[in-house]
């Protein structure tokens, strides 16, 4: 028995490794991102916010329709921006943790339909900045990666933001007074559609020839022993890392 029982700790350890190495380039990677939203606010202040004024989002104005990769990033003020920058960390740091440049992807995406939908939609007299939009948009991804990548840790992850977070989705409510909420539910939207876009495609290797899918090779004439199904097994591995089995 000291045979198998080393294996599957050595698997575990090697999981827990990727897992670790994983959640490091996803930390650095956000601490970056925020230097750059940082540095681009005082920038700004200093400036007497005249990047706002350039770069903001004005709806419907087809010479700022740029602005949709731009406004993200800039904010109205320090109060502004600190309100922001918590989620943004937090959300991002989780939506970065599969992957940099699918974290990169998604970025893209969300801040696109978060653009979008108030360029088209939000009042012509308005002028919009701020990173809401994409910390919706990280949000709706976290809740949802898992379900399509198949992975239960990033199931559990995405139930417990949903259920810790899911106030949120008041402010995209349509009319929400006070806030952008045409951002925040365009941010939404992109970002649960980036779940799905953005999933892991990899799939398991198909059954060499002669072999029944499902099943283990025959030994010696003896009937062919049903092997674990990959969905089945890939839980189980997920059960062993969360230390469950």
């Amino acid at each position: 028995m000291s045979g198998p029982t080393q294996g599957w700790d050595g698997a575990g350890r090697r999981t827990a490794e990727e897992m670790i190495a994983e959640a490091r380039r996803a930390l650095f990677v956000m601490f970056g991102f925020m230097a750059v939203v940082w540095a681009l606010q005082v920038v700004n202040w200093l400036g007497d916010y005249r990047l706002d004024a350039e770069f903001g989002l004005i709806p419907q104005d087809v010479s700022r329709l740029s602005a949709i990769l731009v406004a993200p990033f800039l904010h109205f003020g320090w109060d502004h921006i600190e309100a922001n920058s918590g989620p943004l960390f937090v959300f991002g740091f989780l939506a970065a943790y599969r992957g940099v440049v699918r974290f990169l992807w998604l970025t893209l995406l969300v801040a696109v339909t978060s653009g979008l939908a108030v360029w088209v939609f939000q009042d012509t007299h308005t002028l919009g900045v701020g990173a809401s939009g994409v910390i919706f948009g990280y949000f709706g991804y976290v809740v949802l990666r898992g379900l399509f990548d198949r992975r239960l840790i990033d199931t559990l992850i995405g139930l417990v933001m949903a259920a810790s977070f899911a106030y949120l989705v008041t402010v995209a409510v349509p009319g929400t007074p006070g806030v952008s909420w045409l951002a925040h539910l365009g941010g939404l939207v992109g970002g649960m559609a980036g779940a799905y876009l953005l999933r892991d495609r990899s799939r398991p290797a198909p059954a060499a020839a002669g072999e029944t899918p499902g099943a283990g090779p025959a030994v010696g004439g003896a009937p062919a022993v049903p092997a674990l199904d990959p969905g089945r097994a890939d839980l189980h591995k997920e059960l062993r890392d969360l230390g469950l089995l």
